[in-house]
C-alpha cells in the first residue's frame, strides 16, 4: 500500500470517529398505561408484552408499563390514546363501549353459552371485527384478555333480582351495564375503579359487580362479605394501541407488536383460571360467603335488553352473529 493510500485510509477512519459514520437507528420508546396494581396478573401479562416486543425487535422498540392509574383511569387512558398522547392502554370492554359501540356487545347479559363459546368468539373473525371497529377513532384493539365472569357482590346475600332492590351498585361507565343493573331494581352508579374500595367501605355504594379476584387483589372482600354466582356477563379486557402513534411504526414493526400482544394475552388467558381458583380460596379465608343465585330469574328480568339492542344496530348484529355461532 502506497504512502498516499495509507494517509487516505487514516483520514476516513478519523472522519468516522468524528461522527461522519452512518448513524445507528434510534430506539423507539413507547408508553402503556393501565389502572391495576403492580404485580396484578394483568400487570404481569402487560410486562410480558413489553418484554416480547423488546426481544423480538432486538431492543429497537421499548414499551414502558405504567400501572396503578399513574397515567390516569380507563376513560382518561382512552382519551389519551385518541389524542396520540399515549401509545398503548389496557381497558375493559365496558367503558370502551362509550367510545366504540361494538365493544358494548360484551355487556349483553347471558350472551355466551359457556367458556368455550366465549373463546370461539374472541379468538375468531367476530372477535377481530370488534377489535378493529375502533380503528377509525384511533382505538385499535390488539388482543383480548380473559376477565372471567362478572357477578354481584355486596354486604348481603343476593340470590334473586329482588335482593338487589334499592341497592346502589357500582358499574363501569357504559350504557348497557347501567341499563341491566337498573332493570334488576338497583341503582347503577358509575365509578372509577380506583375510587371503588373507599366507596364500598364508606357506603357510597352498597355493592359492585366483577369477577372474584376483585375480592382479593383489590381487597373488596374486606368490606363486602357476600359474592353471588349469577354470572351475568363475561366481559374481556382489551389491549389497545393508539392509531396515531401505532401508524408511525413500520408495517413489520406493527405486525411484531400485534403478535406480541396476542402471545402475551394467550399466556394470560391460560393462567387466569388458576388465578380465579386461588382468589376464591383466599376470599373464603377472608370471610366471604359464596351464594348460588337463581340464574333463570336474572335472565327473565333482563330479557327486555335484547329488544333494546335494536337501537344500536352494530350491537344487535354482533349479538345475532354470536348467538348463531356453534
Amino acid at each position: 500500500m502506497t504512502k498516499r493510500r495509507i494517509i487516505m485510509m487514516a483520514g476516513l477512519a478519523a472522519a468516522a470517529a468524528l461522527g461522519f459514520a452512518p448513524l445507528a437507528q434510534a430506539k423507539t420508546t413507547m408508553r402503556l398505561g393501565h389502572g391495576l396494581a403492580k404485580g396484578h396478573p394483568v400487570d404481569v401479562s402487560l410486562e410480558l408484552f413489553a418484554k416480547l416486543v423488546s426481544e423480538r425487535s432486538k431492543g429497537e422498540i421499548e414499551i414502558k408499563v405504567f400501572p396503578a392509574g399513574q397515567l390516569g383511569q380507563q376513560r382518561e387512558l382512552l382519551e389519551q390514546l385518541q389524542a396520540g398522547a399515549l401509545d398503548f392502554a389496557h381497558a375493559n370492554a365496558s367503558p370502551l363501549a362509550a367510545f366504540e359501540p361494538a365493544f358494548g356487545v360484551f355487556d349483553t347479559p347471558f350472551l355466551f353459552r359457556d367458556k368455550a363459546h366465549f373463546f370461539k368468539v374472541v379468538d375468531g373473525p367476530i372477535g377481530r371485527e370488534i377489535l378493529e371497529a375502533g380503528k377509525a377513532k384511533s382505538l385499535l384493539g390488539l388482543s383480548y384478555q380473559d376477565n372471567g365472569t362478572r357477578s354481584f357482590y355486596a354486604k348481603k346475600a343476593i340470590r334473586t333480582p329482588d335482593d338487589l332492590r334499592g341497592l346502589k351498585i357500582r358499574v363501569q361507565p357504559g350504557p348497557i351495564t347501567t341499563r341491566m343493573v337498573n332493570l334488576l331494581g338497583a341503582a347503577a352508579t358509575p365509578l372509577a375503579w380506583g375510587e371503588l374500595y373507599t366507596a364500598l367501605q364508606s357506603g357510597v355504594v352498597d355493592g359492585a359487580e366483577n369477577n372474584v379476584t376483585a375480592l382479593t387483589l383489590a381487597k373488596h372482600g374486606e368490606v363486602m362479605k357476600f359474592y353471588s354466582r349469577n354470572e351475568h356477563t363475561r366481559v374481556p379486557d382489551v389491549v389497545l394501541a393508539s392509531g396515531v402513534t401505532f401508524g408511525r411504526l413500520k408495517p413489520a414493526e406493527q405486525e411484531l407488536v400485534r403478535q406480541a400482544a396476542l402471545d402475551s394475552s394467550k399466556a394470560h388467558n391460560e393462567n387466569w383460571q388458576k388465578e380465579l381458583d386461588k382468589a376464591e380460596g383466599d376470599a373464603v379465608k377472608m370471610g366471604v360467603t359464596f351464594v348460588e343465585a337463581d340464574k333463570p330469574a336474572f335472565r327473565k328480568v333482563v330479557q327486555p335488553m335484547y329488544d333494546d339492542l335494536k337501537a344500536t344496530p352494530v350491537v344487535a348484529a354482533l349479538t345475532e352473529k354470536i348467538q348463531a355461532l356453534q
